[in-house]
């Protein structure tokens, strides 16, 4: 799947020069409208969607902006530099550990990506937000390939020779699916047969 990405005013965003390839078929390798968008069409498909903040990276939250002290990062310390969850102190190994700020009670939360925004001489500001958060994005799309997906394709949920691509959607490995049924829907023998998109 080859892709423009901009905004609502048409400003590109990126342009990627080798095409995306996605496992079709539920497997949240891409944003669910596109993927009602691109289902049951053929190569050379062409097609322009736009997405609301809600059905691509979210509404922007000004909770997730963080005041941290900059002694509880690593040197050097730069605009741009991101963290999973909210570094508290390294461990003896010198890997990040979260703070329990991010802890909740849900076992299911996800580790948020924090990007450093501004770096001062005793504090730093983190954002928890996607760079796109908020943004209205336009997508101009076409299918350049498409194939069946292969077992392990469908047992790893995402393509073969990509390292889990999941075009800004979360990688919920927890959903737990019956491989019986998929191995019968890549065969054809079952009602829905997962393709990888290119």
């Amino acid at each position: 799947l080859r892709y423009k990405l901009t905004d609502a005013q048409n400003n590109v965003i990126e342009e990627p020069d080798s095409p995306m390839v996605y496992l079709h078929g539920g497997y949240e390798g891409t944003f669910p409208k596109i993927e009602t968008l691109l289902d049951g069409q053929d190569i050379g498909y062409e097609a322009t969607i736009q997405l609301e903040p809600s059905e691509a990276f979210g509404e922007y939250d000004p909770e997730l902006l963080k005041i941290e002290p900059r002694t509880r990062f690593p040197e050097p310390l730069e605009v741009g530099m991101q963290f999973e969850g909210i570094p508290e102190a390294l461990d003896e190994q010198g890997e990040i550990v979260a703070s329990d700020d991010d802890a909740e009670d849900d076992d299911d939360l996800q580790p948020l990506i924090y990007t450093v925004t501004d770096v001062a001489d005793s504090q730093i500001v983190l954002d928890g937000n996607h760079p796109l958060a908020g943004m209205a994005l336009r997508f101009t799309l076409q299918v350049t390939d498409i194939r069946s997906a292969t077992e392990e394709e469908i047992q790893n949920r995402h393509p073969e020779g990509v390292d889990a691509i999941t075009f800004g959607m979360p990688n919920d490995d927890e959903d737990d699916v019956d491989l019986d049924q998929l191995i019968d829907a890549a065969s054809g023998t079952g009602k829905n047969n997962p393709r990888t998109l290119h």
